[in-house]
């Protein structure tokens, strides 16, 4: 009866009910639209992660990642690769020499990490063939190249065809330094990175090094995402010696920044269901103060105060949750559109975009796992709603109610 009768009751100014009904909806849309473009953002910002910077899982030798010394070289570097090829769950590995070192020319100087690469295996597990703006990745084998990112080329005024001086220690510390010719321009989503990251063939930094064929780090891309911690377990297992780490533990600020994302956007939800609230809040009072006397008579013929209050709380509870629906159809429609078709921020500055390492198409997801956290914050919205109304209707006085 009180489930029947509440509900008759916010019918009762249908433009009002329906307006905060539409509030609810317009409010609860925004905080499902700004959970779906975070949780967009930070999967691009991942998938980045994973396809262009560090692979799903990286391998060392214990210890180099610390200052990069040259000699750290990977232990059992034949039987690792064997096994690394016949593993079905590996898409693409690529076996890479580094280290740390200056690079001059007429302009001045800049610290970067040289990267040894294979053009080929690259390709397969960063995506670099896909980042070269200008030039090509390859070149004649006798020739010294070098590939700089866009960001250092601009710094340094660098250009195609432009000869600079590497500078860096070999294995038994002498200082090497080698003039290479610039042969590609690359640009990446992370700016900050393309600033000190160059490339150079592996078998020329094998050389300078003194490596022969040693390399220092092998950087693996999965098949599939969730066999990360499955795969980083077995090769953990079999090559006990070795350093293997995955994408969370190489770039711990990525995740870190998912999990911060997620936290602020849930607070974003619920500054814009308080202020929801204060509306159903301010209707529900104005609806008590309109039906005093009929509250009265109720309360003169016998209703409780408990049964009072609760056809209040049901009365707020149903002008929340009548927008519940409305905002999730929405919220589903527009992010799979978006989804599909994106949403270009260049307009923002790419600039601006590519110094904290996003790209600016932003691919927003619908929120699904989200929408149960949603439901109970919108239920809470709604208690606390009631709250302030109830309690006044609870405060009337009947024989004073009646006389008005």
């Amino acid at each position: 009866m009180i489930l029947a009768l509440a509900w008759r009751n916010i019918w009762r100014n249908k433009v009002r009910s329906i307006v905060i009904m539409m509030s609810v909806a317009a409010g609860l849309f925004a905080g499902i639209a700004v959970l779906a473009l975070y949780k967009g953002m930070m999967q691009g910002r991942v998938r980045t992660v994973i396809d262009s910077e560090t692979g799903h899982i990286q391998i060392h030798q214990p210890g180099f990642t610390e200052d990069f010394d040259p000699s750290f070289l990977i232990v059992g570097k034949s039987t690792l690769q064997n096994e690394l090829s016949a593993d079905k769950r590996i898409k693409a590995f690529a076996s890479r020499c580094i280290t740390t070192g200056m690079l001059s020319n007429a302009s001045g100087s800049s610290g970067v990490n040289i990267n040894g690469f294979n053009s080929l295996e690259e390709s397969a597990v960063s995506q670099l063939g896909d980042k070269i703006q200008e030039g090509n990745i390859t070149w004649e084998q006798r020739e010294k190249g070098i590939l700089v990112g866009r960001k250092l080329a601009k710094k340094m005024k660098l250009a195609l065809g432009n000869k600079i001086v590497l500078t860096f220690t070999d294995t038994t510390d002498n200082l090497i330094s080698s003039a290479f010719r610039i042969k590609g321009i690359y640009q990446s989503a992370n700016a900050p990175l393309d600033e000190i990251n160059i490339y150079v063939k592996n078998e020329d930094l094998q050389e300078l090094i003194g490596l022969k064929t040693g390399i220092h780090e092998i950087a693996i891309k999965l098949n599939k995402d969730e066999q990360v911690e499955q795969v980083q377990q077995y090769y953990q297992s079999m090559f006990p010696q070795l350093q293997i780490e995955t994408w969370k533990e190489i770039s711990p600020e990525t995740d870190l920044l998912v999990r911060t994302v997620d936290t602020y956007s849930y607070i974003i939800l619920i500054i814009i269901l308080i202020a929801l609230s204060f509306g159903i809040m301010n209707t529900m009072l104005m609806s008590v103060l309109e039906r005093k006397h009929e509250i009265g008579m109720m309360l003169a013929l016998g209703m409780s105060r408990t049964r009072l209050m609760w056809l209040i709380i049901l009365e707020s509870f149903f002008l929340t949750i009548a927008g519940i629906p409305l905002a999730i159809l929405l919220g589903v429609a527009v992010s799979g559109y978006y989804e599909k078709h994106g949403i270009d921020l260049s307009n923002m500055g790419t600039d601006l975009m590519e110094s904290f390492g996003f790209d600016t198409m932003i691919y927003p997801s619908f929120p699904t796992e989200k929408i149960m956290g949603i439901v109970m914050l919108v239920f809470v919205t709604a208690i606390v709603s009631s709250l302030l109304p109830a309690w006044k209707s609870l405060k009337l006085n009947p024989t004073e109610a009646l006389q008005k």
